[in-house]
């Protein structure tokens, strides 16, 4: 390749093969803009002698009780990956060896494979390429100068994916769609801003911002491994607005971690940066991804599962929250695969310091996002109206995808439960009101305070990017605001937008729920049969509704029990009663 002042990548891939420096579920580009390796993917050991890793606890032989710092002070590498994710990982970019095959999935090996991207082959033309300032396991990224144009003088940043890697149709695709992705969403303040895409024979070139003010990551460790809670909510205020900008256009970015966040200079107030979207996807609404990607400190449950949307990123968000406000990782262990189980099995501690001295809100922000069921967890919206986040100056509320969701799940709601949404939206606090009063009024109600539905699709149509069209988030749109349903006020509103798994993950929702009962009592509740029940929910005839739901109906008065009432604001589905 020769274009830039670097070191070739076999060195790297040596060290790779012959040592226990770890893999990654899915390596990413070394951090895009900077010299340094970090500690979730192919990091060199802070220990160049190999028999640093000797008597490391990932070799069986060892009884060595120690393990790395669970303290984020410093980067250190973690152990080597669980199998089933190398396997995954050898797939989808053509590795498999003779002895490691596997039942491929089509399209995968480099069998007469189109690389021609279409993208201008000028780039030598245009820029003067500089020093390798980043190197990743399938690119490396280049300081460069504009040479004329509107980008004469201007230093950028050029990351380089050369074509020998794009071994499967998959590596291809993943190529093309950063690029597509780049592209789109390039002009939030937060996000790296993209100029061009180039190609040659040998490589992929994408032009973007160059970022000098280093990685979150190097300001966390400069800080001694926490930020005070202030410094923590200009950072969070940062990711949570460039997150739900992406989210609103169907982007998850799948790999947030503060290697993945560059700041714009060194000055202590510069933006900050989302780069890298190498492993970003697509998404619409109502599907899920079932990929194997990220990083292993900040993979979401559901994305082990293989079943996740966007709120995988809220979940890495999470991740990122603690370590600004503690120091520490809140998941760890002494191998990727124990990270997994602690993942999916254990719970942050905030009981040690520095927790029980923060504020409430900053705790409670905290495990709002660490929340494992993905349903409870904040959106990136609304984070940003949670009260910990409210005193921050300008924090304009964006508008918030799920709302979409559950308004179109209002609307195709029997009135029974639709007249339980509406006691519980009487009931709810400030700080949720105030959120759904930022939603109601992005949506733009006329001058007498009512939204229809074509609203809905006004409201993306005025913030949308060209991704929205690959993520098919228009097709949904499209679909909700063609739904037949009389004009919303805001009381109505606020029955519909609302998200009863969300509420239920606050501390207080037994008492809420009891108050909204209350409320349904009065103006709601009546009796009913259980075969009219099980009609208004849709239920299947071969489920045996009278054993389902006989707790769901008061004997005494034929009316809908407090359990009954809790059910019935979750909505229901024949494959929800049948695993009943």
């Amino acid at each position: 390749m020769g274009l830039c002042h670097g070191k070739p990548n076999q060195t790297l891939e040596t060290q790779l093969e012959n040592s226990n420096f770890p893999n990654e579920i899915e390596p990413t580009t070394q951090n895009s803009q900077t010299g340094k390796s970090s500690f979730p993917y192919y990091s060199p050991s802070p220990f160049h002698n190999s028999n640093a890793f000797k008597n490391s606890p990932a070799n069986s032989n060892s009884s060595v009780s120690s393990t790395p710092l669970r303290i984020f002070k410093r980067p250190f590498p973690p152990p080597s990956p669980a199998k089933h994710i190398r396997s995954l990982l050898a797939r989808r970019h053509g590795s498999v060896k003779p002895n490691e095959a596997s039942i491929p999935e089509g399209n995968e090996f480099e069998v007469g494979l189109d690389k021609n991207f279409g993208y201008s082959k000028q780039l030598l033309s245009h820029y003067e390429l500089g020093e390798e300032v980043g190197r990743g396991h399938f690119g490396y990224t280049c300081t460069a100068k504009g040479k004329k144009g509107s980008m004469k003088g201007h230093d950028v940043a050029v990351k380089v994916i050369p074509k020998s890697k794009m071994t499967t149709v998959i590596a291809i695709e993943d190529a093309r769609r950063e690029v597509k992705i780049l592209k789109a969403l390039t002009g939030h303040d937060n996000l790296v801003q993209f100029y061009d895409a180039y190609e040659d024979e040998d490589n992929v070139y994408i032009v973007m911002e160059l970022c000098k003010g280093g990685e979150l990551l190097d300001r966390i460790l400069a800080r001694g491994g926490k930020y005070s809670e202030e410094d923590a909510k200009a950072v969070m205020v940062q990711i949570l607005r460039v997150t739900a900008y992406c989210h609103l256009q169907g982007v998850v970015h799948r790999d947030l971690k503060p290697e993945n966040f560059l700041f714009t200079s060194k000055d202590e107030h510069s933006l900050l940066k989302a780069i890298d979207f190498g492993l970003s996807d697509y998404v619409k609404p109502d599907e899920r991804l079932n990929d194997i990607v990220g990083s292993a400190y900040y993979v979401a449950p559901e994305v082990l599962h293989r079943s996740y949307g966007t709120e995988a990123d809220m979940w890495s968000i999470g991740v990122i929250a603690y370590i600004l406000l503690c120091g520490s990782r809140p998941f760890w262990a002494r191998t990727e695969s124990g990270i997994f189980r602690a993942v999916l099995k254990a719970d942050p501690n905030f009981e040690e310091a520095p927790w029980p001295s923060l504020s409430s809100d900053a705790v409670d922000f905290v495990k709002r996002l660490l929340n494992k069921d993905y349903r409870k967890r904040l959106t990136a919206s609304q984070a940003l109206s949670h009260p910990w986040l409210a005193s921050y100056h300008d924090v304009r509320i964006p508008l918030d995808m799920i709302i979409f969701k559950t308004v179109k799940s209002y609307i195709c709601s029997s009135p029974l439960r639709r007249a339980a949404l509406g006691a519980v939206a009487k009931i709810l606090t400030i700080t949720e009101l105030g959120y759904l009063r930022d939603q109601f009024m992005s949506l733009g109600p006329n001058k007498n305070g009512f939204i229809s539905m074509q609203n809905f699709k006004s409201a993306l149509m005025k913030n949308c990017t060209d991704a929205v069209k690959d993520s098919r988030v228009l097709d949904f749109v499209h679909m909700v605001s063609s739904l037949q349903y009389k004009k919303f006020d805001f009381e109505e509103f606020g029955a519909a937008a609302i998200s009863i798994h969300q509420l239920e993950a606050m501390e207080n929702w037994e008492q809420l729920a009891r108050r909204a009962y209350d409320l349904f009592e009065k103006d709601g509740n009546r009796p009913i049969m259980i075969e009219e029940l099980a009609s208004e929910l849709g239920l299947s005839p071969s489920i045996p509704v009278h054993v389902v739901l006989q707790d769901w109906i008061r004997h005494a008065d034929g009316k809908l029990s407090f359990l009954g009432f809790i059910r019935l604001l979750h909505g229901a589905s024949s494959r929800a009663f049948q695993k009943a």
